[in-house]
C-alpha cells in the first residue's frame, strides 16, 4: 500500500491489531513511483495484432500514435496491458494507446507532471492524463508529437535518477 509520503507499507507490516488500535511500521526505504512491467519487448507480435483489429479511423488514429512512441528511442519496449498497446522504457511505462466506440485516448503514465502547453491533457488522477482524440475533430499534431516526446524524455530522466 503507497501513501502519500511515497513510503509502502505491507500489509504485515500495516498494522497488529491489539483490540482496535493499529501499530504502524515504516520501511526504512521510499519505494519508486514508476509503473513497471515485465515482458516488454521491442516489438511485440500482440501489439500488432491489437493494432490490426482496430477499423476504421479509430484504428489509424491509434496505429499513428502509437508509431510516434515507438520512433521516440532505440530503448522503446511494448507490451499490452490491460488489453492495450502500452510504450516503455526498459520496463518503466510512460505511454498507451486505447480504442473505445467513439474516441482513442493516448494516455500519459506520469501526465500529470509534464508541461502540456497546448492544453490537451485530460484527467483529474495523480499521476495519469490522457488525451481523447475523435475522428472528426483535428488534433495538432505537433502539440501531440511533442507530448509523447516529453513523456519519453520525463521517463528516462526519472530512470537515469532512480
Amino acid at each position: 500500500m503507497l501513501h502519500d509520503d511515497g513510503l509502502q507499507w505491507t500489509a504485515s507490516r500495516l498494522c497488529r491489531m491489539r483490540g482496535r488500535r493499529a501499530i504502524r511500521r515504516r520501511h526504512q526505504f521510499a519505494m519508486s513511483q514508476l509503473l513497471r512491467f515485465s515482458g516488454a519487448v521491442r516489438r511485440d507480435a500482440r501489439v500488432d495484432a491489437w493494432m490490426h483489429e482496430q477499423a476504421g479511423d479509430l484504428g489509424t488514429i491509434a496505429r499513428r500514435w502509437f508509431d510516434v512512441m515507438r520512433g521516440c528511442g532505440e530503448d522503446v519496449r511494448e507490451l499490452l496491458h490491460d488489453g492495450h498497446p502500452t510504450a516503455c522504457i526498459a520496463d518503466a511505462a510512460f505511454a498507451y494507446v486505447n480504442a473505445f466506440s467513439a474516441h482513442v485516448n493516448v494516455g500519459f503514465f506520469r501526465g500529470a507532471e509534464i508541461p502540456d502547453p497546448k492544453g490537451l491533457l485530460e484527467g483529474t488522477g495523480r499521476f495519469m492524463r490522457h488525451v481523447k482524440l475523435r475522428p472528426e475533430r483535428e488534433v495538432d499534431a505537433t502539440a501531440m508529437t511533442n507530448l509523447i516526446e516529453t513523456a519519453y524524455t520525463d521517463m528516462r530522466r526519472r530512470l537515469k535518477a532512480e
